[in-house]
């Protein structure tokens, strides 16, 4: 079922704004996410109270409970106090504020001790519903938080609870609530009462609200394809299960199968397949060990509304263009970011960051690459490259023609994905060095602010300077790849774009290969490093994309040379992604017409991968084709199961074969619910679905005046390595697939990005697709 969310409602870390440990509401149990426990019957609800143990430390807070007044408490000038409310502090907050900051009431001189968690507990309450910051942070510039916040407060006052582990000595510490924000159109009272900070306190784990324990695809299943389900359960032996229609009655039944405790949720699971049954119809559930699934469709059509809306998220990660209101309702317009206009200083006219060049470039354009407003080569690359390749390998290009995707473009004559596609290829195409300076040819690595900046944060809003990044060989293979690819794609709608591709193509390859060595740095300040240091598979898929293009002996050449085009390792448990990119040279040449002398060996390693994931897939009681070694789920998750999704696809072209297209649809059921967490990974699909992904402009759950990504937004994923502070402090323990939640702060396990949903995309695609193959 597609429910729409209302606007209420890389091993790298990407902001170092987050340095804090920043911790939601204690709303959850203490438990170790996916802990071995045969069943999360018994887990507690998000919303279910915290049971950790009261904090050992002495109070830091005096007159918490304003007995004795205000006094050591401080206020902004343009707070008023008012003193007609005794025990509690409540403060008139001015109409008109701008930011957090511009309206505060707080307490300064709280020493905190490095290594020493603590807990701060207060209730609030507000006239009007308010999003207002609760930190503890550095009293003077650059005033870093070592907790941030964003208790949802309402007129009822309710208590909020947050933990927090200090990384510094610090004697004289700010607690602040931060009243200020845009959207308040008149004044507002917000008042404080039981305010305590105390150390010795225990972390508050994360626990679920993981619902029935029937685990089902919470938007459906088609009526020709597979149908499989996952039950949570202590039984060992088969259990009866009914499948009901809307009304109640039982259409279908059976018997599960045992299979076990998965690796991936330490849970003892059993399998309920339904495949059988074909017909058509809205609500239905699944029945099994006194549970009932979350509701479900089978239907023919959501998968083409998915392929739409994941599409359509490009439009709304654009730079350099205004977005719409008309193109975009609901709050998702805007204007234009890093043109120039105050406070940006914009992309128009970028600098090298200091030590590089000694000019400016042009680099506007493109997509915003994930929760952050840099733009980098080495990511648009996979993403541009996957957005083509949906629209050369689609059996049913009618749907993704001129119109479909509602962008400024449509009605242009051009199929709207290639022309949301050409948005980010002309901006990698202005990231090449001009000719006549030195590493002419080559590539800029990426374009960003020169420091990090916070959430939320409007594009348009974003004061940072940018900088240009030196070339990378990894960036220049990566424009010389998709280049290639778009100079066979745009040919027959715009000759003179594609003709320019071509040669801005064959620059890079050479230049590539003039300057075989040239890598970005493992670490980086104001955006991700995207460190590669291996360049094998970027010289593989690019001389790959060439050689398809062009047919020329020398692109031929490299691509007989490259260890790679004979490799049996490239198609790897975790998938592929930006760093790793050979499997994209070596599917698009199983899949399109060449003479490669040994096309049919690398047509039959694809193949090969494929059954290797349905193996890995017919393993997972959970029906997914991603098993990383050492059960380590990896940043992207969503990703590397989706692209894993892709060879099978890929897999179903080269053969006809139904198990494959079987293997990608099944996939989607794990990514819209059949999970662990029992919740659909795509905003607006299913019943519970992520929509707190980590982005600074669709940031509704710390601004209200903002949006939750727009529908079809999916977020990256569990994430054994929890790199972030929130993950690492509340998911502390957790088994793979538990290693996620929804929380704008979680950028490890839940930032949206454009090579998330580019798999997204060629999947819902593959899926919509009548069955048909290229080059049989």
């Amino acid at each position: 079922m597609l429910t729409t969310i209302p606007r209420r409602g890389m091993a790298v870390m990407r902001t170092a704004a987050l340095l804090v440990l920043v911790v939601s509401a204690s709303t959850a149990a203490v438990a170790v996410p996916g802990a071995a426990a045969a069943s999360d019957a018994a887990a507690a609800p998000a919303a279910a109270a915290a049971a950790t143990p009261e904090p050992t430390g002495p109070e830091l807070i005096t007159n918490g409970t304003f007995d004795s007044g205000h006094s050591p408490w401080f206020a902004t000038s343009n707070v008023t106090v008012d003193t007609s409310t005794p025990g509690q502090f409540c403060a008139v907050v001015p109409a008109g504020t701008t930011k957090p900051s511009a309206a505060i009431i707080g307490y300064n001189n709280v020493p905190l001790v490095k290594g020493e968690r603590y807990r701060l507990v207060f209730t609030a309450s507000a006239t009007i519903e308010r999003l207002p910051r609760a930190l503890v942070q550095l009293n003077v510039a650059p005033f870093t938080p070592y907790l941030e916040a964003v208790p949802d407060v309402v007129a009822t006052p309710g208590t909020y609870s947050y933990t927090f582990l200090s990384p510094v000595d610090l004697p004289a510490a700010s607690l602040q609530f931060q009243l200020g924000a845009a959207g308040a159109s008149s004044p507002w009272t917000f008042c404080l009462d039981n305010v305590s900070l105390r150390g010795g306190a225990a972390p508050d784990l994360f626990v679920p609200d993981t619902g029935p324990r029937v685990r089902v695809n919470q938007v459906g299943y088609l009526p020709d394809g597979p149908k499989g389900a996952t039950l949570v359960t202590d039984a060992t032996k088969p259990l009866r299960w009914q499948l009901k229609n809307a009304s109640g009655r039982v259409v279908a039944d059976g018997r599960t199968t045992p299979r076990g405790v998965d690796i991936s949720s330490a849970q003892n699971v059993h399998s309920i397949d339904f495949t059988r049954f074909t017909r058509q119809g809205t609500g239905y559930t699944l029945v099994a060990d006194g549970q009932t699934s979350r509701p479900f469709d089978i239907d023919r059509k959501f998968y083409d509304s998915l392929r739409t809306d994941a599409l359509k998220f490009y439009y709304d990660q654009r730079s350099g263009i205004e977005i719409r209101n008309d193109l975009r309702p609901g709050g998702y317009a805007r204007p234009a970011g890093h043109v120039g206009v105050a406070p940006n200083t914009g992309d128009l006219v970028v600098p090298c960051a200091p030590g590089g060049c000694d000019y400016t470039l042009d680099v506007s354009g493109g997509w915003y690459d994930a929760g952050d407003q840099g733009k980098y080569v080495v990511n648009g690359g996979i993403s541009v490259y996957q957005l083509m390749n949906l629209w050369e390998r689609s059996g049913d290009r009618r749907a993704l023609g001129d119109g479909t995707l509602a962008i400024p473009e449509s009605g242009n004559g051009v199929p709207d994905v290639l022309d949301e596609a050409r948005w980010e290829q002309e901006f990698l195409l202005k990231m090449q060095v001009p000719a006549g300076k030195p590493l002419a040819g080559m590539a800029f690595a990426k374009v960003h602010d020169a420091a990090w900046t916070g959430l939320p944060m409007l594009p348009n809003l974003d004061p940072q300077p940018r900088q240009l990044y030196p070339p990378t060989t990894a960036a220049t293979l990566n424009l010389a790849a998709t280049a290639a690819q778009a100079a066979r794609v745009f040919r027959p709608f715009d000759r003179a774009f594609a003709a320019k591709n071509l040669a801005a193509a064959r620059t890079a390859w050479t230049a590539a290969n003039a300057n075989p060595a040239l890598f970005a740095p493992a670490t980086s300040v104001g955006g991700g490093p995207y460190a590669d240091n291996v360049v094998s598979d970027e010289f593989y898929w690019a001389a790959a994309e060439l050689y398809l293009t062009t047919g020329e002996k020398q692109y031929r050449d490299a691509v007989l040379a490259s260890p790679l085009n004979t490799a049996t390792d490239i198609f790897t448990p975790g998938g592929f992604f930006w760093g790793s990119v050979a499997a994209l040279g070596r599917l698009d040449l199983a899949l399109l017409p060449n003479n490669l002398p040994d096309r049919r060996a690398v047509r039959a390693s694809v193949i090969t991968a494929a059954d290797g994931y349905l193996a890995t897939q017919r393993a997972q009681p959970y029906g997914v084709p991603y098993a990383p070694i050492n059960n380590k789920w990896d940043w992207g998750s969503n990703s590397g199961i989706l692209n894993n999704a892709a060879v099978l696809g890929v897999a179903g072209d080269l053969t006809g074969r139904d198990k494959y297209r079987d293997g990608v649809i099944e996939t989607m059921d794990y990514i819209l619910g059949r999970n662990a967490i029992n919740q659909s990974y795509v905003t607006g699909y299913g019943e519970v679905n992520s929509h707190n992904q980590h982005t600074r402009w669709y940031a509704h759950s710390l601004d209200l005046s903002m949006p939750n990504p727009p529908v079809g937004t999916i977020a990256g994923g569990a994430n054994s390595g929890i790199q972030d502070p929130l993950a690492h402090e509340r998911l502390a323990g957790c088994v793979a697939q538990f290693c996620y939640i929804d929380n704008i702060q979680s950028y490890s396990t839940n930032e949206e990005a454009i090579n998330w949903n580019a798999p997204l995309a060629w999947v819902a695609a593959y899926i919509s697709d009548r069955p048909g193959g290229h080059d049989r």
